[in-house]
């Protein structure tokens, strides 16, 4: 995904069954954002995303 902006970082060790960036990601749909789950290697995070409004540049956030 390019341009995008973070919302929310959760990292990847959540107890078995547990599943935070992705509840979090439905409540902002739930709200009306497009938001989207992400796996950042680099950090072994889940990152929270949404299109920036200029599609232009990097992502923000990351």
């Amino acid at each position: 995904m390019t341009g995008a902006k973070v919302l929310e970082r959760f990292p990847a060790g959540s107890p078995r069954g547990s599943w935070p960036a992705e509840e979090y990601a439905a409540r902002r749909r739930a709200e009306g954002e497009p938001a989207t789950v992400v796996m950042d290697l680099e950090t072994d995070a889940f990152l929270v995303v949404v299109p920036s409004r200029d599609e232009s540049g990097p992502p923000t956030g990351v």
